[in-house]
Order: C-alpha cells, then sequence, then structure tokens
C-alpha cells in the first residue's frame, strides 16, 4: 500500500494495521467539544478510529490487541462478541474461519462497507454543514453526503457498498439512518455476513474536544437473531499525532498561516503494486 501509490491490502496488512493502531493523544483538560452556530455539536475535524477491532481469528490475537491498546492508554473499542448469528449464518462464518479469512473483502480491494469503514484505523475527515454532513475517507477515496433537512433515503435506490444515509439530531448526537447496503462486505471480523436487508443505525457522540464515540447498530433478521451493536472511540488527528504509515498517515500541507493545515494522504488498494511507502517492490 503506499500513500501516493497503490497496494495489494492483503488479510495480513489488514491484521498488522489493528494491532498497531494510533497511539492516544493527550486531552487537553476541561476543554469543551466546539458547537456551530445553530447550538449543534461541531463534528468537523480529521478522526481516527483508536481501538482494536476484530479482524482476527480467535481469542488469542484480539486478546493482544486490546492489550495494546490498554498499554497505549487508549480507551477500549468493541467488544469481542460475535454477531449473533442463527444456524445457518453462523455455519456460513465457520467457513470463512476454516479458510483464515482469505475470502476477505477488504483484501481483495473492495471498498469497505457500513459500518467497518468507520472501524478502520485511517483518516476520515468530517465535513459538517447546516444542511448535510459530508465524510472523506482516506481509505478508497470514499466519501459519503449525509442530508440533515429531513429528507427520507430514497425507497428504490441500488444497494451499493455506503448504502444512503439520512441523518438527523438527538440532542448531542448525531443519528444516521443507513439504508440500501449490499451483501458484499463483512461487518467486523471474518465471515461476518450480512445481506442486502441490513439497516444500520449510527450515531456520532462528540464527547470531548478530543473525541468522538462511534456506535452502529445493526439488524438484520435474515441473519442476526437480534439487533448487533458495536462501538469505537475516534481520537482527533493533529499536528502531533503520531504517524506510523499503516494506521494514520496525514501531512502538513505548506501555507504561510501560523497554524499547520493537515491533510490525509491519499491511499489506494490495488493489486500488483509495491509496498507502502516509497519503497520499490523487491523482484
Amino acid at each position: 500500500m503506499s500513500t501516493r501509490g497503490g497496494l495489494l491490502f492483503f488479510a495480513a496488512a489488514a491484521v498488522a494495521a489493528v494491532t498497531a493502531p494510533l497511539a492516544a493523544q493527550q486531552s487537553t483538560p476541561e476543554r469543551a467539544a466546539p458547537r456551530t452556530a445553530a447550538g449543534k455539536p461541531d463534528l468537523s475535524g480529521i478522526w481516527v478510529a483508536t481501538g482494536a477491532i476484530l479482524l482476527f481469528e480467535g481469542e488469542e490475537a484480539f486478546a493482544a490487541a486490546r492489550a495494546a491498546d490498554a498499554a497505549a492508554g487508549r480507551p477500549p473499542g468493541n467488544s469481542n462478541e460475535t454477531p449473533p448469528y442463527n444456524a445457518e449464518a453462523e455455519a456460513k462464518r465457520q467457513y470463512f474461519l476454516s479458510r483464515r479469512g482469505i475470502d476477505d473483502p477488504m483484501a481483495r480491494c473492495l471498498l469497505t462497507g457500513i459500518p467497518r469503514i468507520n472501524f478502520r484505523p485511517l483518516p476520515l475527515e468530517i465535513v459538517q454543514l447546516p444542511d448535510r454532513v459530508i465524510m472523506l475517507y482516506e481509505i478508497h477515496h470514499a466519501f459519503r453526503i449525509i442530508p440533515t433537512d429531513g429528507r427520507p433515503p430514497p425507497e428504490d435506490a441500488e444497494p451499493s457498498y455506503l448504502g444512503e444515509s439520512s441523518g438527523h439530531w438527538e440532542g448531542d448526537t448525531f443519528v444516521v439512518e443507513v439504508t440500501s447496503l449490499n451483501d458484499k462486505s463483512w461487518i467486523n471480523g471474518v465471515g461476518t455476513i450480512h445481506t442486502e436487508d441490513m439497516k444500520v443505525t449510527e450515531r456520532y457522540t462528540r464527547d470531548s474536544f478530543e473525541t468522538i464515540r462511534y456506535e452502529a447498530t445493526m439488524v438484520d433478521p435474515a441473519v442476526f437473531t437480534r439487533p448487533f451493536t458495536v462501538t469505537i472511540p475516534n481520537q482527533r488527528v493533529t499536528a502531533a499525532t503520531p504517524q506510523d504509515g499503516w494506521n494514520n498517515v496525514t501531512f502538513r500541507a505548506n501555507h504561510p498561516g501560523p497554524e499547520p493545515i493537515i491533510e490525509a494522504w491519499e491511499r489506494v488498494c490495488a493489486e500488483n503494486n509495491g509496498p507502502h511507502g516509497d519503497i520499490a517492490s523487491a523482484p
């Protein structure tokens, strides 16, 4: 994977990306989260998921990732609870586990769907406007335009990886209803399948100046026996944010102003390209 070029984002790299996520930043004590002119919390900024997500097979790898989070002072992310699959869906998950995750759509450079794209330790920029919220993802050059003017999502939309989103505020939490998702992505870990009937309710809460708490509740009666909720904290990216080439790749734009402008680098997932960074691939 290259910050300027491409790389096959194979499964082993995905595991590396999660086991070494962004080191936690020091929050300014008592600094209140900013608000817009309308009085709502301002979600604008560049953010990155800080907790460990299940891209692994089994408890040992998950426990190691959680231990790394604790050692670095990062708050915990989602639990290691397996989605509440019915018997048929669980049999399919076990099949994918037996193949050690080689079928992961992410390993084939397919667009990461909702909600998984928000779990990956790669920068997300949020631009909050009066009538919409725009989300710009480093990975896949993906973007979402979420109207907040009360319009419902279209009922006849073609299913897609990111689906159709409609947002509204519930107090200080931004709530997004996502429908029209295709079934070509996984939810978080190996074999975590879903169908085109899945509906996702996302909740974004800026619980401090430095953090946004993300929660996604999934309902999919075709494969789940009950609704399934996962959470992950997100940290604000600044000029002081540690970089490691995998989890969080940003750069300081050159300009005459006193404050740095932080922008996410491009991250392209494509087959037959060299490794990330500027190192040429071996013959």
